[in-house]
């Protein structure tokens, strides 16, 4: 059977191409599909490249950084050989700070002259789609977005779908076929009314914002915690009147992966799951906590604790990534803020932090500096304040690298299998009492110990 072709150019006039293929069935394409970079297309994400950084080179491709072979698949083969895509324009937005690095990347993986348009500048993801639509005069939806990171402070999917455009949440980057089969196949359901704030889950499924009826899509309602579940991460939310069902929330939906207690009031919109209509509670804000009402001068957090050296070199900024066997900070996500307390105890490892931290030419002296707290910081306080990056595995292999054990403080065969990333890290500015528990607790301290800018 014949290909039968009917095109319009979608650059004069957005338009989205329907092609009838070789097997007689009619798919629909994007007329222009944009892709992220960092832990899209690549991997690892170019800030995690420190070394690089402090030593003023370039990364190499293959080497430091690479391509994920689905991806490159994609961009060379299965685009450039199937006639569908004959109209569809490629382009690339990226917020990384490293926007030589990235270009001169794409040189290296030979695939810069793949892409029509190339947004590559720290900011905010909406100005890339702006100036994509400007230079292309393709319309909102009738783009398709690859990203990894999906909502929160560092999300994308989110404020990109509200434009309009259909988005693919790909926390592992685009690293199996069925991540791009399936983005096709969902764009061609949703192509027939074209919903806003819609977004393909990482597990296939697609998801739409709720418009309320008789409301505008971005309507907020307010109510009040009513039960959560801490082992599971959820609880439903009491709001409206006495004949509203409680709304049903998920941890994932709190702003920086904050805590909430029963009482707490929260500001809500509402999403429905398109596979199995049900709602829930999206783009929460705390509006008050029933604990803390009436005290404006304390913030509650979390902490975790650690134990000497590893706390100081943590504080200290040598330990960039905290290694651990258990789950405790997978369910955080990216930008995710925490005080770090100081055991009672030092962590018996027999001194083999030394010998590692030696490995990179460090001397007695300089160990000794990055191993001890301040004066006035000292056991059982919380010293400072984190950010957390990625939570990913690890194999023996990895962690056995020279640059990852020097990033951990201790020898591969000594860390554990899940690895933290470290974003950055500054004191408080005063040491503070806090009781130290095991995993991830809950502290309440005055707002004027946090450093400048890290509760903005």
């Amino acid at each position: 059977m014949t290909a039968e072709t009917i095109m319009k150019n979608p650059k004069s006039e957005g338009i989205v191409q329907k092609t009838t293929t070789t097997t007689g069935l009619h798919s629909v394409v994007p007329s222009l599909i944009v892709f992220d970079l960092d832990n899209t297309l690549w991997t690892p994400e170019l800030y995690q490249l420190r070394k690089l950084q402090r030593n003023k080179q370039y990364p190499v491709a293959n080497k430091d950084v690479k391509l994920f072979p689905v991806a490159r698949d994609i961009l060379l083969q299965q685009i450039v050989d199937n006639p569908t895509f004959a109209n569809t324009k490629l382009a690339v937005a990226s917020r990384t700070q490293n926007v030589e690095w990235a270009n001169d990347l794409l040189e290296q993986f030979g695939i810069k002259d793949r892409f029509d348009y190339i947004e590559i500048f720290p900011g905010d993801k909406k100005r890339h789609f702006s100036n994509l639509k400007s230079q292309s005069g393709i319309d909102y939806k009738d783009m398709l977005f690859f990203d990894d990171s999906r909502d929160g402070r560092y999300g994308n999917c989110e404020p990109v779908s509200a434009l309009g455009v259909l988005c693919v949440h790909c926390p592992k980057g685009i690293y199996e076929d069925s991540i791009w089969t399936n983005a096709l196949e969902q764009y061609q359901n949703w192509s027939d009314k074209k919903p806003p704030n819609t977004i393909v889950e990482w597990d296939g499924t697609i998801t739409t914002k709720k418009k309320s009826i008789g409301a505008t899509s971005n309507e907020r309602f307010k109510g009040q915690v009513k039960f959560v579940n801490r082992e599971k991460r959820f609880g439903f939310i009491k709001y409206g009147g006495s004949n509203t069902k409680d709304m049903f929330f998920h941890f994932n939906a709190l702003p920086n992966n904050q805590d909430v207690e029963e009482g707490d009031e929260l500001s809500f919109m509402v999403s429905t799951n398109q596979k199995n209509g049900k709602d829930a509670a999206a783009n929460i804000e705390i509006v008050s906590s029933g604990s803390n009402d009436n005290d404006v001068n304390t913030v509650q957090m979390r902490v975790f604790s650690m134990n000497l050296p590893f706390a100081a070199l943590l504080s200290n900024g040598y330990k960039t990534i905290e290694t651990r066997n258990g789950t405790m900070f997978t369910p955080y996500e990216e930008g995710t803020k925490m005080l770090l307390q100081v055991g009672q105890r030092i962590y018996p490892d027999g001194n083999r932090h030394i010998d590692v931290m030696k490995s990179g030419g460090l001397q007695d002296d300089e160990i000794e500096t990055l191993k001890s707290l301040p004066p006035g910081f000292t056991k059982g306080m919380a010293v400072a304040i984190v950010e957390l990056g990625k939570t990913y595995e690890t194999t023996l292999e990895e962690r056995c690298d020279p640059d990852f054990q020097r990033s951990v403080g201790a020898f591969g065969a000594d860390s554990g299998m899940r690895a933290t990333e470290i974003k950055r890290v500054e004191y408080l500015k005063r040491g503070v009492k806090v009781s130290g528990q095991g995993g991830v607790f809950k502290a309440s301290i005055d707002k004027d110990v946090i450093p400048n800018g890290w509760l903005d």
